[in-house]
This record gives C-alpha cells, structure tokens and sequence, in this order.
C-alpha cells in the first residue's frame, strides 16, 4: 500500500479502536494477515473449545486452517457430514467464537445481518470470548453506511457464493425480496458491551472477505 495511504488508514482505525475499546471490547491493529493466527494464539488458549460464524475473512487470514492443527477442540462446521445446527447450538457452550463482520463503524459498532441468526446469536450471548477479524475495508463512517454497505456489497456478494435464489444476486443489489432463500432475516448493532473484553476486534491492514 502507498504510504500516504497507509497513514490516511490508520488514522481511521486508531480512530475506531479507540470507540470500540470506548464501548467495552478489546480492539487490535495488523498491518497483514500473516499477523492475525499470532496474535489469535494470544487470545485463545491451547485446548479451549472452539467454533466459527461463517466468514471469508477467516479463511483468507488462516485461521480456519490453525483451529483445525489440533491445539483447540474445534467444533468443524465445514466437516463433511457436519451437523450443521448442532454445531450451531453447540457454539453457545464454547470457550471461544471466531467470526468476521459485515462492518465496523468508526463511532465502535459492529453491525450484521444473519439468515440463520446463528452468527449474530453467538456473538451476543453464550461463548465466553468472541474474537471478531475484520479487513480494513469494513470499516464505514457510521450505521447508515454499515446498511448501505451489506445491501450494495456484502449481501450480494454472498448471494453469489452460496448461489441463493434471491434478487441480489442476480443485480447485485438488495431489494428487500420476500424470497425463501433471503439471508437478510436478522440485523444486529453490537454497541456498548455489559463485559469488558468479552468481544475482541482485530482489525487487518488489508482488504478481506465482503
């Protein structure tokens, strides 16, 4: 990345860390993905159990490939003939939930939107840590933007990947569609948090996921 960039970036995302650290989660800075599995070993004990939200992101930084070396007790929602939901209940009682986001905004929020509701559940309630890997390219002004951001990006882009019947994916943008297939069923704003930490943000210097 060019270097006046670079400075123009993390601007931003010092400006975000800090509003996420102001509304109770942990927030880190990498400049690449080759720091990210480091520092998720920092974060997450050898031998915890461990589970994944469906994300990109986490496959392009590793990190599914590192839960799957042995050191944590991973419960593998991409194993072949995987319970699906069961892994999906079961992700409550983990030690530790990984997931990326749709956005961050710089005012410290995380917005997403589910179809299942599995990822924005765990999120919110039941693992004891929940460790978020986001790209800078997630990171928008404000909640107006995050929205903006999932109906123009981030859903169509999932509609292609998982070849849903929904409009998105054929213009590639949301149209609010009553479709049986629509992935934009829940939308959730995580803010101010009632545990300290409970929720880590690692921000990546680099363009991730959609």
């Amino acid at each position: 990345m060019n270097e006046h960039l670079q400075i123009v970036l993390e601007k931003r995302v010092n400006r975000t860390i800090g509003n996420l650290q102001n509304n109770k989660m942990d927030a880190y800075y990498v400049r690449t993905v080759a720091e990210v599995v480091p520092l998720i070993e920092t974060l997450c004990a050898e031998g915890e159990t461990v589970t994944v939200g469906g994300s990109e992101t986490l496959k392009e930084c590793g990190v599914i490939e590192h839960l799957k070396s042995g050191r944590y007790n991973y419960l593998d929602r991409y194993a072949p003939n995987a319970d699906l939901y069961k892994v999906f209940r079961e992700a409550f009682f983990c030690d530790t939930y990984l997931t990326g986001t749709n956005a961050v905004t710089e005012e410290g929020e995380l917005y997403n939107v589910d179809g299942n509701g599995n990822r924005v559940s765990a999120m919110i309630f039941g693992p004891k840590s929940v460790i978020v890997v986001a790209g800078y390219n997630k990171i928008v002004p404000n909640l107006e933007a995050a929205r903006k951001r999932v109906r123009e990006v981030s859903a169509p882009a999932n509609a292609v990947r998982l070849d849903t019947k929904t409009p998105c994916k054929i213009i590639g943008i949301c149209r609010d569609c009553h479709s049986d297939e629509r992935m934009c069923c829940s939308y959730v704003t995580l803010g101010q948090q009632r545990i300290k930490g409970r929720i880590k943000v690692i921000i990546v210097g680099e363009s991730l996921g959609f």
